[in-house]
């Protein structure tokens, strides 16, 4: 006896035993449960949900608004999948609690159940639950429900009970899926089941199942998609009817056979065909072909299977678009050789009288479209090229999905003649007429190119008129935009025109008051710039008459006085020497009435009007120094040479007032004067060995002492450069250096070098 067999009679056995006792223990729950919390509608207790009932009556607006529920009754379904979600049915319906990780109640316990409605994604739910687990009790009684009833998902979240033949059966690790069709419709059933279990004996078999329907559904739209069903435990399954053979242990029906009248012939039995693989879509379906018949298997089993293998396959007759097709399939090796797969070429006319379905065939077409697309990373998405071909005054087209080398399919050109050899899926109508068909391709070998397109092919010719209808809009709307920038241009063009002349008026009134200002100005400046020369030449007129007197008049007066002093002294020891002091008294005073005529009259010195600057500075030494104790070194370097006549006049000027202040100030015995004439310049040094003087100490202007701001005044005037050195009980030197202009060198027939003693 079989493992399935065993569980079902000792739930069968179980079942018979306690039904008394259970149908008592069950009245004698709900009779405490309808005292304790009798059915009060939802108005009547201010709010607060005590019933299923309520909760899933509730529209999905209210339900929106998380109403208070309060509801006790018994788990009736939580598989482990759910997570801590449950189903809880009391006497008035079933609901779904939204208890999401929480504590997995078990079925057959009695909860208190508090929390909040929810609108769900298909039927109200109760979210947010406090669960309290508060003693255990039967099952509720299974309702029967026709398929009609379950698959409209009216009896959501209800336990049911229904009768179906079972498709598929599979194990998940401990959880049994099984597949079962009753009345044309599908639905799915899941069960937890003790390891060892052998699903594919229920196969086949009719069974009778009680549990909590659920539904598989669209969340976004909240629309039933498919409908499940939460067995509670294994005496909950039982079968009703098995297959009374193993279906590969009858004879194999033929392909051509298979959907034609067969007495006893039923679509809730499975039945066996035998045929050879002409392509394969691992875990979904398998075409087989005998002699000339094609028919589509579909099967979960993922064996892969090579073209030309000869299988047995068992599985449910059922139709798809009025064609023949075995579904929920199992395969196995029939034992013979395997052999080549070849396409049979067909007319359009063949396939318009509906054959050849699922065949393997090959059929030529002109490629009008191509489209690749490569499938979604890290997802089971295949990649797929569909060619659109065109052959006669048919279109169909040609599906290759993930297949190695599947890239040269998508570099066939358009236009392009093909030679197409896959497998041929039609769609037919009730009289059996062709609507439509497609070619699914195994290999991209089974794609030839018989003859490649032309140059001017749509594609090209597409994007020829792709470029130039560019090109036209591109046109068209840079002729638009300048148009509109031309506009704008003129627009601007006329503002600023105006602008410009309101401007050139302006400007020209601002001319002719400039004109006018200026011309005011113009006159103001003169007036100013000749009162300004007439300043300067006063100025300059005063000072040079101040230093003609200083370096002239007082010098001279100086020797007239140092001569009288002599004659005074002498006048009673010598007369005779007296009056040669007097005698030079007086010829200094006609000297000086000749100097003050010459600076009155701006003429040439005496001096040099006579004799050259090295000559007259030693007769200027001569004269100062007469009756002094003071002895004159004059020494002339270089080649001596005629100088512009002002720097004559300045240097001996002083020249002059250098000799007058040693003689009035230094009481210095011995004085050094060195005239050195170099190729750039001339220079003039007076140097004595004088008691000095403290230069910051010295005498200026303040005190009516002008020597040394003459002396340096003539020579910034000249462009030379004034230096002055002394100190206390050392002496004094003075240094003046003249540029000169080098191509004025005239020699002169002196001496180069010459020492004069005064």
């Amino acid at each position: 006896m079989s493992i399935v067999n065993k569980h079902i009679i000792s739930a069968r056995w179980l079942e018979r035993a306690g039904l008394q006792l259970a149908s008592a223990l069950q009245l004698f729950f709900f009779v405490i449960l309808i005292v304790v919390s009798p059915v009060v509608p939802a108005q009547e207790s201010g709010g607060l949900l005590t019933n299923a009932v309520d909760v899933i009556s509730l529209s999905a607006e209210r339900a929106a608004r998380s109403l208070r529920v309060s509801l006790t009754g018994v788990v009736t379904a939580a598989d482990p999948v759910l997570k801590g979600r449950f189903f809880v049915q009391d006497s008035t319906g079933g609901v779904f609690v939204d208890n999401v990780n929480g504590r997995r109640p078990e079925p057959g316990d009695v909860v208190e159940v508090t929390g909040i409605t929810y609108a769900g994604a298909f039927a109200p739910t109760v979210t947010a639950p406090s669960v309290h687990k508060i003693g255990t009790a039967s099952l509720p009684l299974a309702k029967p429900v026709s398929v009609e009833q379950l698959m409209s998902g009216s009896e959501d979240s209800q336990r049911i009970e229904i009768s179906g033949i079972v498709r598929d059966a599979r194990n998940d690790g401990s959880r049994l899926t099984m597949d079962l069709v009753t009345g044309g419709y599908r639905f799915r059933a899941y069960l937890s089941v003790a390891s060892g279990f052998q699903p594919e004996k229920l196969v086949g078999a009719q069974v009778r199942v009680r549990g909590t329907a659920a539904e598989a559904h669209n969340r976004s739209l909240r629309r039933l998609v498919a409908v499940e069903v939460y067995i509670p435990n294994l005496a909950d399954l039982a079968v009703e009817k098995s297959e009374s053979v193993n279906p590969f242990d009858s004879p194999a029906i033929p392909l051509d056979k298979l959907a034609q009248f067969r007495r006893g012939n039923s679509l809730t039995q499975r039945v066996h065909v035998r045929g050879k693989v002409t392509f394969q879509r691992p875990g979904e379906c398998v075409f087989l072909e005998d002699r000339i018949f094609g028919l589509q298997v579909q099967s979960r089993q993922r064996t892969n299977l090579s073209p030309g293998e000869v299988i047995d396959a068992v599985g449910f007759l059922s139709f798809e678009n009025y064609l023949p097709v075995l579904q929920d399939a199992v395969f196995r090796d029939a034992g013979e050789p395997q052999t080549p797969v070849k396409p049979q070429a067909v007319t359009i006319e063949e396939l318009q009288s509906g054959l050849y379905h699922a065949d393997y065939i090959s059929l030529s077409g002109k490629l009008i479209e191509l489209t690749v697309n490569r499938g979604r990373p890290g997802t089971t998405l295949p990649g797929t090229t569909t060619m659109v071909l065109q052959t006669s005054n048919i279109t169909f087209t040609a599906i290759a999905n993930n297949l190695a080398g599947q890239a040269a399919l998508a570099a066939i050109p358009i236009g392009s003649v093909l030679e197409v050899s896959g497998i041929c899926l039609t769609q037919i109508d009730s009289d059996g007429k062709l609507e439509s068909f497609q070619i699914l391709i195994g290999n991209p070998k089974d794609v030839l190119i018989i003859k490649k397109p032309g140059w001017l092919t749509p594609q090209r010719l597409l994007i020829g008129f792709v470029i130039v209808c560019s090109l036209l809009i591109v046109i068209v709307s840079w002729t638009v935009m300048l148009s509109r920038k031309n506009s704008a241009l003129n627009f601007l063009i006329a503002e600023r025109e105006k602008a410009r002349q309101a401007l050139q008026q302006a400007n020209d009134q601002l001319e002719e008051r400039v004109k006018e200002r200026t011309a005011q100005l113009k006159f103001e400046i003169t007036a100013r710039k000749e009162s300004e020369v007439q300043f300067k030449a006063v100025l300059t007129e005063r000072t040079r008459l101040a230093q003609e007197l200083h370096d002239t008049v007082e010098q001279t007066l100086t020797g007239i006085a140092l001569q009288l002093d002599a004659a005074s002294k002498l006048h009673d020891r010598s007369p005779e020497n007296s009056l040669r002091h007097l005698e030079l008294a007086r010829s200094l005073m006609a000297k000086s009435q000749v100097e003050v005529r010459q600076s009155v009259w701006d003429l040439r010195s005496r001096e040099l009007e006579q004799f050259d600057l090295a000559t007259a500075l030693t007769e200027g030494a001569r004269q100062i120094t007469c009756g002094t104790n003071v002895q004159v070194r004059f020494e002339t370097r270089g080649k001596p040479r005629s100088l512009p006549e002002v720097v004559e006049e300045n240097l001996l000027r002083i020249g002059q007032e250098a000799l007058a202040n040693i003689i009035k100030h230094s009481g210095a015995t011995h004085v050094d004067i060195e005239l050195q004439f170099e190729q750039q310049q001339v220079c003039l040094q007076v140097k004595d060995n004088g008691t000095g003087f403290d230069l910051e100490k010295a005498a200026g202007p303040s005190e009516g002492h002008f020597g040394l701001l003459g002396m340096s005044e003539r020579t910034k005037r000249l462009g030379g450069r004034f230096s002055l050195s002394s100190k206390p009980e050392a002496g004094t030197s003075v240094r003046v250096e003249i540029p000169l202009n080098p191509s004025l060198d005239v020699q002169s027939p002196s001496a180069a070098n010459s020492v004069v003693v005064i």
